[in-house]
């Protein structure tokens, strides 16, 4: 089978891609929503960067589910993010290591740990609150309040296709 294919363009070899053929890519879901992902997350890290603060996304949404979810066990902590527990451990040793929350017997059941946030904690997610309020309304600001609910909508139609 014969495929189209265009001649590479001199400047390629040097390093630019914007004159890049990227062929059925920019047609793929898959592949649009990957690198919004990578330009979101970008983002998000020079914002944090800029304001002194060290916070993954990911850390970002465990303490918010910690805080709105008081003794919250790890496990629905992983399942809520989506992540297996070998993931998640390191994720709350760091944030346990730096203040930010503390893991406790559960009341329940002595298996498993209770998730809180420290005082500490609380304070620290009240600054990266503001600066992802900002962060999201930096990276949404080409889109109407509709627009923004909807595309919200949308991806999760594709989250929930995607199970």
């Amino acid at each position: 089978m014969k495929t189209d294919r265009k001649s590479a363009p001199q400047d390629l070899a040097n390093g630019s891609t914007q004159d890049l053929d990227r062929g059925l890519l920019p047609s793929l879901l898959g592949y649009a929503l990957r690198r919004a992902q990578s330009a979101v997350f970008a983002d998000f890290s020079a914002t944090f960067v800029a304001a002194g603060e060290a916070v993954t996304p990911g850390e970002f949404g465990l303490l918010v589910l910690v805080d709105r979810n008081a003794g919250l066990s790890q496990m629905a902590v992983a399942r809520a993010l989506g992540i297996d527990r070998s993931t998640l451990v390191p994720i709350l040793d760091r944030l346990q290591e730096r203040g930010l929350l503390v893991r406790r017997r559960s009341p329940t059941d002595g298996r498993t740990h209770a998730l809180a946030l420290t005082p500490l904690g609380i304070k620290a997610l009240a600054r990266f609150t503001k600066l992802v309020r900002a962060h999201e309304a930096r990276i949404a600001s080409g889109l109407s309040t509709a627009e923004t609910r909807m595309l919200l909508e949308l991806l999760e139609k594709v989250r929930v296709a995607s199970l």
